[in-house]
């Protein structure tokens, strides 16, 4: 599944690349909209907890921790696709080490028998 999960990001990206592209944003510019995108996504998570907790009196139980679950894919996805557009050759590779090295910092080695081997992928 995971082949199929980044396949269906790149064409994201290529697909929000090309639309980009169409209106003469430069590279810098593209990156930094994705970017925003992705905060935006973000708020709109803190907005559905906000909602399913019922904390802002005006709108009450607006959410239900399903819309929270989806807004938070929405923030997966959505950082994925910049990654994707950052990165379109090896974003894959780049996303595994840089949740192994943000994993090692808090999780315990694994015991040498559930190590990969040198080269081996996990």
């Amino acid at each position: 599944m995971e082949d199929d999960v980044w396949e269906t990001v790149g064409r994201l990206a290529r697909c929000f690349d090309a639309h980009d592209d169409a209106r003469d944003l430069d590279q810098a510019e593209q990156w930094t909209l994705q970017v925003l995108k992705i905060a935006e996504e973000t708020g709109e998570a803190s907005q559905a907890v906000i909602g399913a907790r019922g904390t802002n009196p005006r709108k009450g139980d607006s959410h239900t921790w399903q819309d929270v679950h989806a807004e938070v894919a929405d923030v997966i996805i959505t950082g994925m696709v910049a990654l994707a557009r950052m990165r379109p050759e090896d974003a894959d590779q780049y996303l595994r080490l840089q949740l192994a090295a943000k994993a090692a910092k808090f999780l315990p080695a694994a015991p040498a028998a559930d190590r990969p081997s040198p080269g081996e992928t996990a």
